[in-house]
């Protein structure tokens, strides 16, 4: 039998193979152990899917005036967010492909600089960040750097 703590240390791809037991039970009852294959993939896909929650991450930077740009860091929500500036120092994302139940939303935002923004849930198809600074009169209307996590708990 081969001693695998003398083997090299490899790095992972996608479609590599390790070898696992797969239990199988037969038309009588019986279980059996089955050898088999998975792929990094397969392995990587099952620990996501049985994860609590997928989430959305992104660094969002605006101008004054403008609709911010949009820095995907991570999105495994199945949904899609589309940030637009409606007031000064206000960001809403219009959700696509789904929606976001109150209970089962949760999310964090921050900014560099001296912005002190907050994020909420304003409906199941939209979110809202707020600038606070840009409701007092010195102000400068836009985000920098604004990293944005949401979680959309199962």
């Amino acid at each position: 039998m081969a001693n695998i703590s003398t083997y090299p240390i490899g790095t992972p791809a996608q479609g590599d193979l390790i070898p696992g037991t797969q239990k199988y039970t037969d038309a009588n009852g019986k279980t059996e152990n089955l050898t088999r294959n998975f792929t990094v993939a397969q392995v990587a896909a099952f620990a996501n899917s049985t994860i609590a929650y997928t989430s959305y991450e992104a660094r969002l930077n605006g101008g004054a005036g403008a609709k911010p740009t949009v820095n995907l860091l991570q999105n495994t929500t199945g949904l899609t967010l589309d940030w637009a500036r409606t007031a000064s120092g206000v960001y809403v994302a219009t959700v696509t492909g789904g929606t976001i139940a109150a209970d089962k939303f949760w999310a964090q935002v921050g900014a560099k600089g001296s912005e002190f923004p907050s994020i909420k849930w304003n409906s199941t198809t939209t979110l809202q960040i707020n600038n606070i600074l840009c409701n007092t009169a010195a102000a400068v209307d836009g985000i920098t750097e604004a990293y944005v996590e949401i979680r959309i708990y199962s």
